[in-house]
Protein backbone atom coordinates (compact mmCIF):
# COMPACT_ATOMS: atom_id res chain seq x y z
CA UNK A 1 0.00 0.00 0.00
CA UNK A 2 1.45 2.99 -1.02
CA UNK A 3 2.69 5.91 1.95
CA UNK A 4 -0.40 8.87 1.24
CA UNK A 5 0.85 10.30 4.07
CA UNK A 6 4.12 11.18 2.11
CA UNK A 7 2.28 12.65 -0.46
CA UNK A 8 -0.47 15.33 1.90
CA UNK A 9 2.36 16.42 3.74
CA UNK A 10 4.78 17.35 0.74
CA UNK A 11 1.34 19.00 -0.56
CA UNK A 12 0.69 20.79 2.92
CA UNK A 13 4.24 22.12 2.96
CA UNK A 14 3.68 23.35 -1.17
CA UNK A 15 0.29 25.05 0.15
CA UNK A 16 1.43 26.76 3.36
CA UNK A 17 4.25 28.42 1.30
CA UNK A 18 2.03 30.35 -0.64
CA UNK A 19 2.68 33.75 -1.00
CA UNK A 20 -0.83 35.94 -0.33
CA UNK A 21 1.04 38.81 -1.79
CA UNK A 22 0.98 38.73 -5.21
CA UNK A 23 -2.64 36.66 -4.90
CA UNK A 24 -3.70 39.41 -3.83
CA UNK A 25 -2.84 42.16 -6.79
CA UNK A 26 -3.73 39.52 -9.29
CA UNK A 27 -7.28 39.60 -6.94
CA UNK A 28 -7.13 43.46 -7.22
CA UNK A 29 -6.33 43.63 -11.00
CA UNK A 30 -9.72 40.93 -11.66
CA UNK A 31 -11.59 43.22 -9.39
CA UNK A 32 -11.20 46.57 -11.60
CA UNK A 33 -11.57 44.55 -14.61
CA UNK A 34 -15.08 42.64 -14.07
CA UNK A 35 -15.88 46.54 -11.67
CA UNK A 36 -15.55 48.03 -15.19
CA UNK A 37 -17.51 45.37 -17.24
CA UNK A 38 -14.00 43.79 -18.41
CA UNK A 39 -13.83 40.18 -18.78
CA UNK A 40 -10.66 37.79 -17.25
CA UNK A 41 -9.49 34.66 -19.62
CA UNK A 42 -8.00 31.98 -18.19
CA UNK A 43 -5.55 29.23 -20.28
CA UNK A 44 -3.51 26.64 -20.12
CA UNK A 45 -2.57 23.25 -21.48
CA UNK A 46 -3.73 19.66 -20.14
CA UNK A 47 -4.45 20.48 -16.22
CA UNK A 48 -4.24 23.77 -16.46
CA UNK A 49 -6.59 23.97 -19.16
CA UNK A 50 -9.04 21.64 -16.84
CA UNK A 51 -8.45 24.55 -14.06
CA UNK A 52 -8.93 27.33 -16.76
CA UNK A 53 -12.11 26.13 -17.61
CA UNK A 54 -13.10 25.85 -14.29
CA UNK A 55 -12.25 28.71 -12.43
CA UNK A 56 -14.38 30.61 -15.77
CA UNK A 57 -16.97 28.20 -14.85
CA UNK A 58 -17.01 29.73 -10.77
CA UNK A 59 -17.30 33.41 -12.02
CA UNK A 60 -19.92 32.65 -14.51
CA UNK A 61 -21.65 30.41 -12.49
CA UNK A 62 -20.95 31.01 -8.48
CA UNK A 63 -18.18 30.34 -6.77
CA UNK A 64 -19.96 30.63 -2.81
CA UNK A 65 -22.34 33.47 -3.79
CA UNK A 66 -25.73 33.59 -5.44
CA UNK A 67 -24.75 36.68 -7.95
CA UNK A 68 -25.29 37.49 -11.02
CA UNK A 69 -22.21 36.10 -14.32
CA UNK A 70 -19.08 37.44 -14.01
CA UNK A 71 -17.94 37.65 -17.58
CA UNK A 72 -14.99 35.02 -17.72
CA UNK A 73 -14.08 32.69 -20.54
CA UNK A 74 -11.91 29.40 -21.03
CA UNK A 75 -9.81 29.93 -23.84
CA UNK A 76 -9.51 26.11 -23.87
CA UNK A 77 -13.34 25.08 -24.29
CA UNK A 78 -14.01 25.79 -28.02
CA UNK A 79 -12.44 22.66 -29.80
CA UNK A 80 -13.92 24.02 -33.36
CA UNK A 81 -11.05 26.69 -32.80
CA UNK A 82 -8.18 25.47 -31.06
CA UNK A 83 -8.32 22.82 -33.66
CA UNK A 84 -8.56 25.15 -36.57
CA UNK A 85 -6.40 27.48 -35.27
CA UNK A 86 -3.31 24.94 -34.86
CA UNK A 87 -4.31 23.33 -38.24
CA UNK A 88 -4.39 26.98 -40.04
CA UNK A 89 -1.54 28.51 -37.73
CA UNK A 90 0.12 26.71 -35.39
CA UNK A 91 -0.62 25.31 -31.89
CA UNK A 92 1.36 28.01 -30.45
CA UNK A 93 -1.51 30.51 -31.79
CA UNK A 94 -4.53 28.64 -30.56
CA UNK A 95 -4.68 31.15 -27.30
CA UNK A 96 -2.98 34.08 -28.69
CA UNK A 97 -6.06 34.16 -31.55
CA UNK A 98 -8.55 33.67 -29.99
CA UNK A 99 -7.84 36.69 -27.66
CA UNK A 100 -7.26 39.09 -30.82
CA UNK A 101 -10.52 38.46 -31.61
CA UNK A 102 -12.05 38.88 -28.30
CA UNK A 103 -9.97 41.20 -25.96
CA UNK A 104 -10.18 44.49 -25.25
CA UNK A 105 -7.90 46.91 -23.55
CA UNK A 106 -8.16 46.18 -19.92
CA UNK A 107 -9.32 42.83 -19.84
CA UNK A 108 -7.04 40.34 -17.40
CA UNK A 109 -5.50 36.93 -18.98
CA UNK A 110 -4.84 34.57 -16.46
CA UNK A 111 -2.13 32.41 -17.55
CA UNK A 112 -1.34 29.12 -16.64
CA UNK A 113 1.75 26.99 -16.83
CA UNK A 114 2.93 24.76 -14.05
CA UNK A 115 6.42 24.92 -15.98
CA UNK A 116 6.53 28.58 -17.68
CA UNK A 117 7.16 27.79 -20.49
CA UNK A 118 4.43 26.50 -22.49
CA UNK A 119 4.30 28.44 -26.49
CA UNK A 120 1.32 28.97 -26.80
CA UNK A 121 0.37 30.46 -23.41
CA UNK A 122 3.72 32.33 -23.77
CA UNK A 123 2.17 33.73 -27.18
CA UNK A 124 -1.03 34.24 -25.25
CA UNK A 125 0.56 36.84 -23.09
CA UNK A 126 2.62 38.33 -25.93
CA UNK A 127 -0.61 39.33 -27.11
CA UNK A 128 -2.19 40.21 -24.19
CA UNK A 129 0.42 42.47 -24.09
CA UNK A 130 -0.03 44.39 -27.53
CA UNK A 131 -3.86 44.43 -26.73
CA UNK A 132 -3.44 46.35 -23.80
CA UNK A 133 -4.50 43.66 -21.65
CA UNK A 134 -3.19 42.88 -17.83
CA UNK A 135 -1.61 39.72 -17.32
CA UNK A 136 -1.20 37.54 -14.66
CA UNK A 137 1.43 34.15 -14.96
CA UNK A 138 0.35 31.48 -12.19
CA UNK A 139 3.69 28.87 -12.68
CA UNK A 140 5.76 26.77 -10.30
CA UNK A 141 8.83 28.22 -8.64
CA UNK A 142 10.77 28.30 -12.04
CA UNK A 143 8.18 31.26 -13.42
CA UNK A 144 9.84 30.59 -16.98
CA UNK A 145 8.89 33.32 -19.78
CA UNK A 146 5.49 33.08 -19.18
CA UNK A 147 6.08 34.90 -16.02
CA UNK A 148 8.55 37.70 -17.49
CA UNK A 149 5.48 38.12 -19.59
CA UNK A 150 3.58 39.16 -16.76
CA UNK A 151 2.52 41.99 -14.45
CA UNK A 152 1.35 39.71 -11.87
CA UNK A 153 3.44 36.59 -10.89
CA UNK A 154 1.62 33.90 -8.72
CA UNK A 155 4.22 31.41 -7.47
CA UNK A 156 3.80 27.75 -6.34
CA UNK A 157 6.77 26.71 -4.68
CA UNK A 158 7.57 23.23 -5.81
CA UNK A 159 9.05 21.52 -8.35
CA UNK A 160 6.79 18.83 -8.55
CA UNK A 161 3.78 19.48 -11.12
CA UNK A 162 0.62 18.04 -9.40
CA UNK A 163 1.58 20.67 -5.77
CA UNK A 164 2.12 23.37 -8.18
CA UNK A 165 -1.93 22.68 -9.56
CA UNK A 166 -2.89 22.30 -6.49
CA UNK A 167 -1.49 25.11 -5.08
CA UNK A 168 -2.63 27.38 -8.20
CA UNK A 169 -6.00 26.66 -7.50
CA UNK A 170 -5.72 27.72 -3.97
CA UNK A 171 -5.02 30.62 -5.37
CA UNK A 172 -7.55 30.73 -8.41
CA UNK A 173 -10.54 30.06 -5.76
CA UNK A 174 -9.04 33.06 -3.47
CA UNK A 175 -9.07 35.30 -6.89
CA UNK A 176 -12.52 33.74 -7.16
CA UNK A 177 -13.80 34.65 -4.01
CA UNK A 178 -12.39 38.31 -4.46
CA UNK A 179 -14.09 38.99 -7.25
CA UNK A 180 -17.55 37.47 -6.50
CA UNK A 181 -17.35 39.80 -2.88
CA UNK A 182 -16.41 42.95 -4.58
CA UNK A 183 -18.67 42.91 -7.69
CA UNK A 184 -21.66 41.61 -5.67
CA UNK A 185 -21.33 44.27 -3.20
CA UNK A 186 -20.73 46.63 -5.51
CA UNK A 187 -24.11 45.90 -7.56
CA UNK A 188 -25.60 45.64 -4.24
CA UNK A 189 -24.64 49.15 -3.53
CA UNK A 190 -26.04 50.39 -6.92
CA UNK A 191 -29.26 48.73 -6.32
CA UNK A 192 -29.41 50.97 -2.70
Amino acid sequence: MPDVEIYIESARAAVSAIDPGPVSAAAAACCECALSGGTIYFCGNGGSAADAQHLAGELIGRFRLERRAIPALALTANTAVLTAVANDYSFEQVFARQLEALARPGDVLIAITTGGSSPNVVRAAEKARELGMKIISFTGMRGGAAADAADIRVFASSAETSHVQEVLLIAGHAICDAVEKTVTSAREAAIE
